[in-house]
């Protein structure tokens, strides 16, 4: 670590916007909320605040004026808008007196989208940003580190350097057209391989590659929302109107308020996307009469070299009408990645019910280190009895399987 400097920044506006963005390009799994626009408009916005419990602490590692390495780094002083519930591990500190906030979190805030969080060349350089972060964190008596949703190569380096490793379970659709695809009218009788056909050719032959049950439920449910006079229109990047996020807005704030929270984000933070990453985003808006009545928000993968992912995000809605929610959470942006090509739909953390809509049980990993060493023995035994209970979750979710058998 010789040849670097550390830095620890309060800001990403401390990093050239074009040198943290060319950091992330390089990784394997980079995606738009580390970009260096959506983490500023966090900030910028007053969404992850100190005010919030979000104290930004980012680390970085310089060769003279060159930026080599970097990570979002957050001082919490509670667990709200990670994702990674670690309530648990708090109440036992507590419990023996001892003091778990503030902590250390290297993840974007609300956002348990996978990916990147270690933005470095290579290996060695990305082990060494690890290794700052614990001396950091140590000079700075947090009781913990850690990093979550990370990569494959941020777990790689967190292994290396001694952190522990926890899995939960996230639920994602991948547009991968079985071998052959049998009883789709639109292919004239015609066995389509995944080779010659890598994605759906439309909705319909996805849904001819779900078991019978799981495809008539979809189609009832699309037909109670259409039935009910409720029609939707898409908009992508420059194209959403002002009127249409503000909009928006007024749903995704309805949303949590009903819920007996305040939302998350700000208006202005939504404000700073449309102007500084708009084509990050997609927004589907329903209506009734004219009148649009819900909304939901999709981000989008935004490298031009790579496969186009969508990420299922907010949602809201003004009226109820019986399945809105999967109409515009699942089978709206479903069809639209299965018509533009999307490789992929992360639909966001949790829920089992995802999987009658062919999002499929993925495991994701977070890394962890806490100073205390006999709490950290003890994290470690609960996690691999956690990490056991976890693969026999997967097996059993591997057992429902909404396609068609063999």
């Amino acid at each position: 670590m010789n040849d670097y400097v550390i830095r620890v920044l309060a800001s990403p506006s401390d990093v050239s916007p074009k040198a943290w963005n060319a950091l992330l390009a390089a990784q394997a799994e980079p995606s738009p909320f580390m970009r260096h626009e959506y983490l500023a408009a966090l900030h910028e916005s007053g969404s992850a605040s100190p005010a919030s419990g979000w104290t930004a602490q980012f680390v970085t590692l310089w060769r003279g004026k060159q930026l080599e390495a970097a990570c979002p780094v957050y001082i919490k002083d509670h667990s709200y808008g990670e994702y990674v519930f670690d309530w648990a591990w708090a109440n036992a500190y507590e419990q023996h007196g001892l003091a778990y906030y503030p902590k250390a979190v290297v993840a974007v805030p609300f956002t348990p989208v996978p990916g990147s969080r270690l933005l470095a060349p290579d290996a060695q350089s990305r082990t060494l940003l690890v290794q700052a972060l614990v001396a950091w964190c140590k000079q700075e008596e947090l009781s913990s580190l850690h990093l979550l949703f990370g990569a494959e190569e941020d777990i790689a380096a967190c292994t290396e350097a001694g952190l522990m490793l926890r899995n939960t379970v996230q639920f994602h659709w991948t547009n991968a057209a079985p071998t052959p695809i049998p009883d789709v009218p639109s292919l004239s009788g015609a066995e389509h391989s995944a080779a010659e056909q890598p994605g759906y050719p439309d909705f319909d032959a996805f849904l001819a590659s779900l078991a019978h049950d799981k495809r008539k439920k979809i189609r009832q449910e699309r037909r109670k929302v259409a039935d009910a006079g409720v029609s939707f229109r898409w908009s992508r990047g420059k194209d959403i109107s002002k009127t249409d996020w503000d909009f928006f807005y007024r749903c995704y704030e309805r949303t949590y308020r009903e819920h007996g929270n305040p939302p998350y984000l700000t208006r202005d933070f939504f404000q700073r996307m449309a102007d500084t990453l708009p084509e990050a985003w997609l927004l589907f808006v329903a209506e009734r009469n004219g009148k649009p009545m819900a909304t939901s928000l999709i981000a989008l993968s935004t490298e031009p070299e790579a496969p186009l992912v969508a990420y299922g995000r907010y949602w809201g809605a003004l009226e109820r009408v019986d399945c809105l929610h999967f109409e515009a959470c699942y089978y709206q942006p479903l069809a639209w990645c299965i018509e533009h090509g999307a490789q992929r739909f992360e639909g966001g953390a949790q829920g089992e019910h995802k999987m009658a809509r062919a999002l499929m049980p993925v495991k994701t990993t977070s890394a962890h280190w806490l100073a205390h060493p006999a709490f950290s023995d003890a994290v470690e035994r609960f996690l691999e009895r956690e990490g056991a209970g976890i693969e026999n979750y997967m097996d059993h979710l591997g057992e429902r399987s909404p396609f068609k058998a063999g």
